[in-house]
């Protein structure tokens, strides 16, 4: 959820509420339907404040749609989504990054051609004083902000593990420390809910090991975590909740133990 809002857009007084640490996500008789093939069908789920909640399912189940319908990306053709009891099904993903909800997606959305710091400070537009006399002056305040900034991003690259990045250019950066810095430019935007698509995918057992470690951080600090992950060992080892979906539907959701006893869970994935 990196998009740039416009100058002139103006901040709705209720899109500050998203922003509080901990935001609750409800999901209700969802549907996407792609030339007449189900994407997602009729998924109902929620998700409570604080929580670690995966979203597992074979290959082509709907995860990824799911969490592009979540985020603004895909309009449903039916179903609403909540965000603390609000509806933000449809609306951009400008305006629900302000109300608290940010993502990374399976592919890196890095910007290679900037530093580590730099794309961290992309995050933090929202929190920017947007003045265009004051920064066609560069008046004292205009640069204290921007060295506030600064300062926020290196901050962030420390709490994700990228303490060794802070000079670094991204494109010097090694794969897995570039999805951390991309957690962390995620985390620039004090998101209240935080989507993290195959955070693990490329991963060496090391590093999977150091991004569980992260997770469990994030959530300790009451952001709410929602991961679409194919590493079970990592999703069964900090989940909260866990929910399983297979052809856009809801096969099974409970406890991490509930879902690897679940004898549809098993089926599905074992092909049975």
């Amino acid at each position: 959820m990196h998009a740039v809002p416009s100058q002139n857009d103006p901040v709705e007084p209720d899109e500050e509420k998203g922003r509080r640490a901990g935001a609750d996500l409800a999901v209700l008789s969802l549907s996407k339907a792609f030339g007449g093939v189900h994407a997602v069908e009729d998924l109902t789920f929620h998700i409570r404040a604080g929580a670690i909640h995966a979203v597992i399912g074979p290959n082509g189940a709907g995860k990824t749609t799911l969490f592009n319908l979540i985020t603004g990306l895909y309009q449903p053709d039916r179903g609403e989504v909540l965000l603390d009891g609000q509806p933000i099904q449809g609306m951009a993903p400008e305006r629900l990054a302000r109300r608290g909800m940010s993502r990374t997606f399976q592919n890196l959305q890095v910007c290679m051609n900037m530093s580590a710091v730099e794309n961290v400070m992309l995050g933090r537009h929202l929190h920017l004083k947007r003045n265009f006399l004051a920064a066609l002056l560069r008046w004292p305040s205009l640069r204290r902000s921007e060295q506030a900034c600064r300062e926020k991003a290196r901050e962030l690259l420390r709490f994700v593990g990228c303490e060794a990045y802070l000079e670094a250019e991204a494109s010097a950066m090694p794969y897995g420390a570039l999805k951390r810095l991309e957690i962390a430019r995620a985390l620039a935007t004090e998101p209240g809910i935080l989507l993290l698509d195959e955070p693990a995918a490329g991963l060496n057992s090391a590093e999977t090991a150091a991004l569980e470690r992260l997770v469990v951080r994030i959530a300790d600090q009451g952001v709410t975590v929602v991961l679409v992950e194919h590493d079970m060992k990592l999703v069964m080892a900090i989940s909260h909740q866990v929910l399983v979906l297979d052809y856009g539907r809801k096969l099974a959701e409970g406890t991490p133990e509930e879902v690897r006893h679940n004898p549809d869970v098993i089926a599905a994935y074992l092909g049975g």
